[in-house]
């Protein structure tokens, strides 16, 4: 498989800004969203795939620091996008 990533950078209402990451990796059943961006949090286990389960979870918390939001929207066999959305720098 080809692996593709793709990110869009779009502006919003109110001085905030949109960056869309997309990937065609595993994915993940929608229904466990909530989960990715706890710490020590894994979907797969240690021999499908490398990692800590500490990566989504420092990616909240440098976000929620600049008083923004990160979500992920995702199926399973068909990638993940992680949208970012953060207010524009003074």
């Amino acid at each position: 498989m080809i692996h593709q990533l793709t990110i869009r950078c779009s502006a919003l209402e109110e001085g905030r800004w949109e960056i869309q990451i997309e990937d065609n990796g595993t994915g993940f059943d929608q229904k466990y969203a909530y989960r990715i961006f706890k710490p020590f949090e894994r979907l797969h286990g240690r021999s499908e795939y490398e990692g800590t389960g500490m990566g989504l979870a420092v990616c909240k918390k440098i976000v929620e620091r600049h008083h923004g939001q990160i979500s992920a929207e995702s199926e399973k066999d068909k990638g993940t996008i992680f949208k970012v959305v953060l207010p524009e720098c003074q």
